[in-house]
């Protein structure tokens, strides 16, 4: 049954010749009957129809026949082209008789076929819409089929391209703490298969480059939003990152940040603790600079600062602990919601001589304090020691005292010399005088040893 089918076809592909010999025949033979036109005038008649095929060349035709391991297309008086089996399962939806729009490989093959390209044909043409995609800015619907740590792979109109992590829109971009590569890549992952609008980027057909951005097709509008927001109004959005300083939240389309200092009236250590990826928040708009919002959490609920610090007077004795320890003082939780400094200024010593807060507290810590000035405007409680660091002395006591110590000393040094000097004095003198007290009784015996002998 195959066999009979391929035989068919191999008589619907001669026939074709047959007919194709037959026009130019028929053409021929009018000529002759029609005096005084020529073969360039009847060139010229048929136009295109009879122009020698070039390679690299985009022509028309009909499906001849579709066979399971190539495809034949009726190129009229240039011919029949062949589209082999590695391109077959690309137009396994072609039908006899269907327009096709083919691109020439080889203008003449050995079994007097031309080779086409459909696939070479759809994409030199895609490349050409590309581009004018590009010239006017125009917004197109893609679906990434891979991922890589840098961006998203698509394809569009049979070209392949690219969307790079950085040109993904708010909504998409993975927001991830300390730039955890891996976690990036499974954030991408999540994005195959999704249908994202984009704009073309960047086109060159010579080094097959195609770049796309998300960004850039979600600004469409985004002028018209802005105009219809301003700073206080109070939006809602969803977190779409959460990291060390804070939280990223879509809101309509446009990208804010709510920094870790707005989510909360109580010192926040870790954003994670408040907000969740996903999670839906209702803030208020602090600022807008160019593109981008400024929002806060917490300045939509009643301020805890102004209430627990009503409560406290000058001169007030309260308990605190120690928080943070720097080279200009301590912080200290006084109650949940105020944190107050205690000044370096305020643990003894002088100018010169300034007591460190690393030797005075130690790290959650509990003591006594008291309340030295309450600063409402500034949100501001500074506290001091209930008893201050007894202080060493000053600066220049400890220097006068000094230099008694090496006066005095340098008196003793010099005293002691004098007394060393008269003790080696005397007891030169004493040795002379023993010396010559010896030399005298020597000097007797001598004269009584000569007087004994003389007897």
């Amino acid at each position: 049954m195959v066999k009979s089918k391929e035989a068919a076809t191999d008589k619907e592909a001669n026939q074709a010749k047959a007919k194709v010999k037959a026009e130019v025949a028929e053409k021929a033979e009018k000529t002759k009957e029609k005096a005084g036109i020529t073969m360039d005038d009847l060139l010229a008649e048929a136009g295109d129809a009879t122009k020698q095929l070039i390679e690299g060349e985009t022509v028309d035709g009909k499906v001849l026949s579709v066979r399971k391991h190539e495809i034949l297309i009726d190129l009229g008086p240039r011919g029949v082209g062949m589209v082999p089996r590695r391109e077959a399962s690309f137009s396994k939806t072609l039908d006899v008789g269907d327009e096709v729009t083919a691109s020439i490989v080889d203008t003449e093959m050995d079994d007097g076929f031309s080779l086409l390209s459909l696939r070479k044909a759809v994409k030199d043409k895609s490349w050409d819409e590309i581009q004018s995609l590009l010239e006017n800015s125009e917004t197109v619907e893609v679906v990434p089929f891979d991922a890589n740590r840098g961006g998203m792979l698509v394809e569009y109109e049979g070209v392949r391209g690219f969307l790079p992590v950085s040109q993904l829109s708010a909504e998409h971009y993975p927001r991830v703490g300390g730039a955890d590569k891996d976690e990036i890549l499974q954030k991408l992952n999540a994005l195959i298969g999704q249908t994202l609008k984009v704009r073309i980027l960047d086109v060159d057909k010579k080094t097959n480059k195609l770049i796309f951005s998300e960004k850039e097709a979600a600004k469409d509008g985004l002028a018209e939003r802005f105009e219809s927001i301003k700073v206080g109004d109070q939006v809602s959005g969803v977190v779409t990152g959460v990291v060390d300083f804070g939280a990223f939240v879509n809101v309509e389309g446009i990208e804010g940040l709510v920094h870790i200092s707005e989510i909360s009236w109580e010192r926040v250590g870790n954003p994670n603790d408040y907000v969740k990826i996903g999670q839906k928040v209702d803030m208020k708009i602090i600022a807008i600079d160019k593109d981008r919002l400024s929002l806060s959490m917490k300045q939509l609920k009643e301020d805890p600062w102004g209430v627990e610090v009503s409560s406290l007077k000058k001169g007030d004795t309260v308990d605190g602990t120690v928080t943070r320890i720097t080279p200009f003082g301590a912080f200290v939780q006084i109650s949940p919601a105020v944190e107050a400094l205690v000044h370096i200024s305020e643990l003894g010593g002088d100018s010169e001589h300034m007591v460190s807060p690393e030797n005075v507290f130690s790290l959650n810590e509990r003591k006594k304090f008291k309340v030295l000035e309450i600063d409402k405007d500034n949100r501001k409680v500074s506290l001091g020691l209930v008893s201050k660091v007894k202080s060493s002395g000053s600066a220049k006591e400890k220097l006068e005292k000094a230099d008694n110590v090496k006066e005095s000393k340098t008196v003793k040094e010099a005293t002691g010399t004098k007394e060393t000097e008269a003790k080696a004095e005397t007891s030169a003198k004493k040795a002379t005088a023993k010396a010559a007290k010896t030399t005298k009784s020597t000097k007797t015996a001598e004269k009584s040893s000569i007087k004994k002998s003389s007897k």
